[in-house]
């Protein structure tokens, strides 16, 4: 039975992270691809959705392998476990969008440092190897609010068959933290490739 599906939800992370942020920044910056792009009839939101959409993508790729290698050791404990896909993709969509939205911030490579600040103690603190009741009561509060808890917790009772009503503040949060994502990356990029 699997109990930690936690890098599930990591790789959903840092996939949509790395997807959504270093390519986007050097096409942004260098290799002005979004110029020669917006020369069509594309508009500004259309590029933050394809690259969204192409990171959800790639991290989706990782939650089917996944899923896979822990299918066929037999570690799946629910049939609901067929759901920790989309979970991921959901997952990915937040982190994409929000790093998306990051990097139209960001003037140099060094500001990607301010990433890893951001990221590493999300990986190290947010349920991914040991519960959080290992933490003290405040602690666990401000956890509970990170959203890589928050995918990590939802895909957890999807692949442990635990699924409760609570799931749905878990897709609401992620929902909303993609949509403020992409309306930040959206406004952004028009700001920034002006025509």
């Amino acid at each position: 039975m699997l109990h930690e599906p936690a890098p599930l939800a990591s790789a959903s992370m840092n996939g949509a992270i790395a997807g959504s942020m270093f390519n986007v920044f050097f096409k942004l910056n260098y290799q002005k691809t979004y110029d020669a792009v917006l020369a069509t009839p594309v508009a500004p939101g259309d590029v933050a959705l394809g690259e969204i959409g192409w990171a959800v993508i790639r991290a989706t790729l990782y939650a089917l392998g996944f899923i896979v290698v822990i299918t066929l050791l037999q570690l799946v404990a629910s049939p609901w476990a067929v759901l920790a896909v989309p979970a991921a993709m959901l997952l990915a969509f937040a982190f994409a969008a929000v790093g998306m939205a990051a990097t139209t911030f960001m003037r140099s490579w060094q500001d990607f440092d301010l990433i890893n600040l951001v990221v590493l103690p999300l990986f190290l603190f947010s349920g991914t190897f040991f519960p959080i009741s290992a933490y003290p009561e405040p602690l666990q509060v401000v956890v509970r609010l990170t959203p890589l808890w928050q995918g990590t917790d939802r895909i957890r009772q999807l692949t442990t068959g635990t699924v409760d009503a609570g799931i749905l503040w878990h897709v609401l949060y992620l929902s909303v933290m993609g949509v403020a994502g992409l309306a930040v990356v959206g406004r952004r990029l028009d700001r920034l490739l002006k025509r």
